[in-house]
């Protein structure tokens, strides 16, 4: 399976009181490279988080956005912090006595004041949290994960379509090559001809061993040969399971040597045109296993 490294994904889970959204976005990134914007509170999943995404993605850039909400429902308990009580109600008999004040304080008084009451939070599990996490991150990766599939059989598409073209400029090279060392031939013979007039006969086993010469040294036929068998692997490596990625480099190396020296052997206009097709196509077909995981 191919996949693309750019992607989307986004994910929201409520449990309870808690409610987590995950969005990620990724990029192309020659590694694996992860980057998390969470709350602090959240800071002891990012290792957690870091390790499930290294299970789905093994290259380009993935950047997590995480946001947790909690609301408080009845999970808490309220109690009267004596403590604080006592001092206030000492305080106003204190305040009663000292000017005489025959009025009595009552409850509703005494509950008005600061810090008169406590009020305890359950703790929420942290085991609990990270199951929530868990599962946005998953249903956020798999929504991630398909849209890098799309995108990679889009890519895989193009590469199959661009190697295919390949294909039939290396024929059309194939037929037009041998033409070249007959035209020399008749170029060079004509040539001759005319310097001498035709005064002197041309020594013909002379111009045979020049044209060899010349056929030698423009000969691209094992170019052609090797450009066809590595192209051919280009093809089928992206059915392989195993990873690919210095295999390809060496492909893409030795495909791109094969051109050059295709085009520096040979002298013909038609056939550096030809070459100038396969360089652009080959360049295309570089730019998009760029974007391929």
């Amino acid at each position: 399976m191919v996949y693309s490294m750019t992607g989307f994904g986004r994910s929201e889970v409520e449990s309870g009181l808690q409610k987590v959204l995950i969005e990620m976005k990724a990029v192309n990134h020659r590694y694996c490279d992860i980057a998390l914007k969470i709350p602090k509170k959240m800071t002891m999943f990012e290792e957690r988080i870091k390790q499930v995404v290294k299970q789905y993605v093994n290259r380009g850039r993935v950047e997590i956005y995480l946001s947790f909400e909690e609301q408080k429902g009845d999970d808490f308990t309220v109690s009267p912090n004596f403590a604080v009580l006592d001092q206030y109600a000492d305080a106003l008999k204190a305040i009663q006595e000292r000017y005489n004040i025959d009025k009595q304080f009552d409850l509703g008084l005494l509950t008005k004041f600061q810090d008169v009451f406590t009020i305890e939070y359950k703790e929420v599990e942290e085991e609990e949290i990270w199951n929530l996490i868990e599962k946005a991150l998953l249903e956020a990766l798999n929504s991630l994960m398909e849209m890098r599939r799309v995108e990679g059989q889009k890519l895989l598409d193009d590469i199959h379509a661009r190697i295919d073209h390949i294909k039939t400029i290396l024929k059309s090279l194939a037929d037009k090559a041998p033409e070249i060392v007959q035209t020399h031939k008749e170029k060079m013979k004509q040539r001759i001809q005319e310097l001498l007039d035709d005064a002197i006969e041309i020594d013909e086993i002379r111009l045979a061993q020049e044209v060899a010469y010349f056929s030698d040294k423009t000969n691209i036929t094992e170019e052609l040969v090797r450009l066809s068998s590595h192209l051919e692997q280009l093809y089928h490596i992206f059915d392989e399971d195993k990873s690919i990625g210095r295999k390809l480099d060496f492909l893409l190396q030795e495909i791109n040597r094969e051109i050059n020296t295709i085009g520096s052997k040979s002298p013909d206009v038609d056939i550096s045109n030809f070459v100038i097709d396969l360089k652009s196509e080959f360049e295309k077909i570089r730019e998009q296993i760029q974007n391929i995981e």
